[in-house]
């Protein structure tokens, strides 16, 4: 028999329970469409990391005192020994594959506004800080060279205190209290919103670093150091000659580890990228179990099927059908519930990623590989699960099969 009339009597017979198919198929579409939403997801989660951290520069590295623990992220900061003004300043005198160094230290500092208060993140910063961040002010000014001379009593915050401590009004101009220190807002960072991993970027009181050093810290010294290179391409060229340089500087002797950690955000950055990968995966690989499970699915209707259709498939093996149309038959039937139910997974999971993305304000991404893997997995399963049933059906002896009630 041909194979596009052995299609023809399949659908036929699919058509006449049409809820039964519709249900048969449900087990295929539910793994189909989650494993393309895990994957969608997991990709947009992926796209989501790189696209922050890039947008702190991929030729950004910060400097940090404390040994080198395992691994990109760090550790305990065992020998820390805090930078100097010094060290910044000779980074960005000798390195020269490096465009800017800017010395950053911080606390934790009530703000207060007349009445209203708010615990913030309080830095002292060098002016370079906003070029290396890439990051000004959206009004007002930046902090600049003459307020880190004066140790002016200059702030600018972010758009969260700004909120908070002024509500509509503009800050610029007015004055803001940090403890015993008065200072005068003169800029208004940008707003940034909150962060892949929960954090308000916003939430910061920017002071110069000598003022901060003097009336905060009670001392010079500077927690970290966040440097730009002079392109993308150098990046790893200045990270060598950062390294070069303060071993020099903190006279660490050869064959001795570091007492500094010099970070690449795009090691970072690829360090994420194989964790939410591993992670797709693995929730990819738990949905991909209800595949499996749609094809026992399959098997027990057609198995049903088979029974139920006994004495048809007697008559036609009676009328001169071969073992082999009936086998083709039940197995074309297999194939297209399980073909139907991947093509409606492959829909549903195209759209429900979409929705995810748009509830999560992620990256919508369309996973077209892992698409055609699941619908290419789902008609193998209709084939595999569809061979049993199939055979038990062209092994029917067709008087028995006319006998049977």
């Amino acid at each position: 028999m041909r194979l596009d009339a052995t299609a023809a009597l399949a659908l036929k017979a699919l058509s006449r329970n049409k809820m039964r198919s519709l249900l048969t198929t449900l087990g295929v579409v539910i793994g189909v469409s989650s494993v393309i939403m895990m994957q969608a997801m997991g990709e947009g989660a992926t796209a989501l990391v790189s696209n922050e951290i890039s947008s702190l520069g991929s030729n950004m590295l910060i400097v940090l005192p404390g040994g080198e623990s395992k691994g990109p992220f760090g550790g305990g900061l065992r020998g820390a020994v805090p930078f100097t003004r010094g060290d910044v300043e000779a980074i960005g005198r000798e390195c020269t594959a490096v465009r800017r160094a800017a010395a950053v230290s911080s606390t934790v500092i009530r703000a207060v506004v007349g009445e209203r208060n708010r615990s913030t993140s309080l830095m002292g910063i060098t002016p370079e800080f906003f070029d290396v961040r890439g990051w000004h002010s959206a009004s007002g000014r930046d902090l600049d060279g003459e307020d880190l001379r004066q140790a002016s009593k200059a702030c600018v915050i972010g758009q969260t205190v700004a909120t908070d401590l002024y509500g509509g009004q503009d800050p610029v101009g007015a004055e803001l209290r940090l403890h015993d220190l008065s200072c005068k807002v003169v800029g208004l960072m940008a707003a940034k919103g909150v962060s892949t991993f929960g954090q308000d970027q916003d939430d910061f009181v920017l002071l110069p670093h000598t003022t901060f050093a003097r009336r905060i810290a009670g001392d010079e010294h500077v927690g970290t150091i966040m440097v730009s290179a002079v392109s993308e391409a150098r990046t790893d060229e200045a990270k060598a000659q950062i390294e070069s340089l303060l071993r020099q500087r903190r006279r660490i002797r050869g064959g001795e580890e570091d007492d500094f950690n010099v970070r690449d955000m795009r090691e970072i950055q690829r360090v994420l990228g194989t964790v939410t990968g591993v992670l797709t995966t693995l929730l990819a690989s738990v949905a991909a179990i209800s595949l499996v499970v749609g094809g026992i699915g399959i098997m027990n209707i057609m198995l049903v099927s088979v029974t139920e259709r006994t004495r048809e498939i007697g008559i036609r093996l009676a009328i001169g059908a071969q073992a082999r149309d009936i086998l083709q038959q039940f197995l074309v039937e297999a194939v297209v519930l399980a073909a139907a139910g991947g093509a409606l997974g492959v829909l549903l999971g195209v759209l429900g990623a979409l929705a995810v993305a748009e509830a999560f304000h992620l990256p919508f991404r369309v996973p077209i590989f892992a698409s055609a893997i699941a619908f290419a997995v789902s008609v193998t399963i209709g084939v595999v699960f569809g061979v049993f049933p199939a055979r038990k059906a062209a092994r029917l002896k067709p008087i028995e099969a006319l006998r049977f009630e």
